[in-house]
């Protein structure tokens, strides 16, 4: 049964949140770039927001710097009603920053500044477990899998959520540039595949995990594993792909005017795991889950409309407005 408005069931996300700085022009080179605006990000915190925006109810477990931009990330997490109960702040180590290239045709680039970052540093020990404990849905990228101890912290973060009912939901979100290796990349974000029950993956990443070149039913399924109860390939301004148990299908997108596609995937994570925490039976019921992608895929293309990925991320009436506009 559907929880009512006043006790809406807790989706926690877990990882990193850091500042992207975005050059003030599209189209340049980092080194061409006149200026740079500060835009806060993360994938997991945009989640975080995504959902709260939509309505639904999130925390966010990580760690930041004890600086001015980590206060700052976690004001703007509180300003986005998302709760900070799960944060720590590390006063040795500064909060992650990128500097993002924005291409004329709205893809990014990266460039990382985190030697070590306080996202990094998270340990075990740190963890709010009692708030991990209360969600519904647990909610976490690869990033955090990179170095110990965050690694270490995000099993455990993992494990507890598990054992307390969580559904855990996996978006890899594959940012090359911080992991010694392809080859490492690649097997970290697989060692933990056969934990989650709802798994995103982009078309890139499908073909990076699978060595295929390729983005089809077969390349799909061969990621298919027992516990998964829906595994999605987004494929950008292409719509998306599901598939279950017992079914498979591909939803339409919607056309818009792209600017920037930061935060699109998490718009439509936000989106996906705002239906569905409180109604998972929609998970085997595919003309609704149909429904859901649609409502998915409208929240991704609303937030490839503006520039940023938090200040981009729609709310309800926005998506309620594209739909009903198609």
């Amino acid at each position: 049964m559907a929880a009512s408005d006043g006790e809406k069931s807790l989706i926690v996300s877990f990882g990193e949140m850091l500042i992207d700085f975005v050059p003030t022009v599209s189209g340049v080179s980092l080194a061409d770039a006149p200026g740079f605006i500060k835009a806060p990000g993360g994938a997991p915190a945009n989640v975080a927001i995504a959902i709260s925006r939509l309505g639904g109810r999130a925390a966010f477990v990580g760690k930041l710097g004890d600086d001015e931009f980590g206060q700052m990330l976690a004001g703007i997490l509180k300003q986005n009603g998302v709760s900070a109960e799960g944060i720590n702040f590390d006063t040795g180590a500064r909060t992650a920053l990128a500097f993002v290239t924005l291409r004329s045709d709205g893809e990014r680039e990266f460039m990382f500044y985190r030697n070590p970052s306080a996202d990094m540093l998270l340990r075990p020990d740190e963890l709010n477990l009692d708030l991990i404990r209360s969600a519904k849905v647990f909610h976490y990228g690869s990033i955090s899998l990179i170095v110990e101890p965050c690694r270490s912290a995000h099993l455990k973060a993992m494990e507890v959520a598990k054992e307390a009912g969580a559904l855990l939901s996996y978006d890899p979100n594959l940012r090359l540039p911080l992991w010694p290796s392809k080859e490492e990349a690649q097997k970290q974000i697989l060692s933990i595949w056969d934990k989650a029950e709802v798994i995103k993956v982009s078309d890139e990443e499908l073909m990076f995990l699978t060595g295929s070149d390729k983005v089809d039913d077969e390349t799909a399924l061969s990621l298919w594993h027992s516990n998964l109860k829906l595994l999605l390939v987004t494929l950008g301004d292409k719509g998306c792909r599901y598939y279950t148990k017992s079914f498979r299908g591909s939803v339409d997108p919607f056309h818009v005017n792209a600017v920037d596609t930061t935060g699109a995937g998490d718009s439509y994570v936000g989106a996906l795991l705002c239906k569905i925490v409180d109604d998972r039976a929609v998970l085997e019921d595919e003309p609704r889950l149909r429904e859901v992608l649609r409502y998915a895929n409208a929240c991704g293309a609303i937030t490839t409309t503006k520039k940023g990925a938090i200040p981009a991320l729609p709310t309800e009436a926005e998506v309620q407005s594209l739909l009903k506009g198609n």
